[in-house]
């Protein structure tokens, strides 16, 4: 089983074009295999003002770039590991290769920390010391944040127990199971509290999420 810890800067949320891919490849038994990547692409369209205050790259510095459409990722890959992994994944076509959410293993291993971003995340598992800022200056960069990811994801198997890649996916698809409605009438309010007619309306909406989906089936069994 062959895992790739990837990370991408686009230049948007709602129809993101990549400008920057990293990645790194896990083994099995979480093992680095020492073999990363980094590259940068010119995009067809300019990043928005919200994207650019997130990754600093400006489009001086992608002009003698290959063009955004040509990122790809390699072959023979079993998993992809990331924070928040479906930006990245659907940033990069929607590939056919399961996903590991190291946000959704976050916040079901640590509820209680006021934040799950990924640096919060590197400074209560390394320290609130100048190492830890150090390296943080170079967060939002691709390659930066893959290194990031692998610490934590590091830290993650530590803290449940995960023997091998595949465990670990299972832990996170269960980790990504929403507890909690966040948007609608149900803000808020436990998965429990929604009632069938609302489940209901909800199956038939367009692009609605898998995991909510089976988290009705789950816990709202009438």
């Amino acid at each position: 089983m062959r895992a790739l810890i990837i990370d991408t800067e686009t230049t948007d949320v709602e129809e993101p074009e990549v400008i920057e891919l990293a990645w790194e490849w896990m083994d099995r038994g979480f093992d680095f295999f020492g073999e990363s990547y980094c590259e940068r692409f010119k995009p067809v369209k300019p990043s928005t003002y919200g994207a650019l205050a997130a990754h600093n790259i400006l489009p001086s510095e992608l002009e003698l770039c290959q063009p955004s459409h040509v990122a790809t990722l390699p072959m023979d890959v079993d998993y992809l590991i990331g924070h928040n992994v479906d930006f990245d994944w659907k940033a990069m076509g929607s590939p056919d290769i399961r996903r590991i959410c190291t946000l959704a293993l976050a916040r079901s291993v640590w509820p209680k920390l006021d934040s799950h971003k990924l640096g919060a995340l590197l400074y209560y598992i390394n320290g609130v010391n100048e190492q830890t800022r150090a390296m943080l200056r170079d967060a939002h960069s691709a390659a930066a944040d893959v290194v990031f990811c692998r610490m934590l994801v590091h830290e993650l198997v530590r803290e449940t127990g995960a023997k091998d890649i595949h465990e670990l996916y299972k832990i996170s698809e269960e980790a990504r199971l929403p507890k909690i409605m966040t948007f609608g009438k149900y803000k808020g309010h436990p998965i429990t509290d929604v009632d069938q007619g609302w489940i209901t309306w909800y199956r038939k909406q367009p692009d609605t999420d898998p995991y909510l989906l089976m988290a009705f089936s789950r816990y709202c069994r009438r």
